[in-house]
């Protein structure tokens, strides 16, 4: 079966729209789902290993605080990621 040339044109056109459309939803629409809204939350410090807190949040995931000045059972205000294990302080 031969095809003319506007059948041609047709299937490469075809076949570049469907290239662009598996492209764009197997790596541009999941990159926006890399990008987290961030959570506030007023937590209590549950220890403090040299420097590294551990918090309890809302989401029962436990939250690693990196560079903690504070203490145990201090009561600060974290920002973190929705469903991340790390977490900055915002406010003590």
């Amino acid at each position: 079966m031969q095809l003319n040339s506007s059948q041609k044109t047709t299937l490469v056109f075809l076949g570049a729209f469907l290239t662009a459309g598996i492209v764009l939803s197997t790596m541009v629409f999941p990159f926006w789902n890399l990008i987290r809204e961030d959570v506030f939350e007023e937590v209590t410090i549950l220890n403090n290993d040299e420097g590294i807190c551990y918090v309890e949040t809302k989401d029962d995931i436990p939250k690693i605080i990196e560079d903690c000045v504070f203490n145990p059972d201090d009561v600060v205000t974290i920002k973190y990621g929705e469903g991340l294990a790390w977490a900055t302080i915002v406010s003590p």
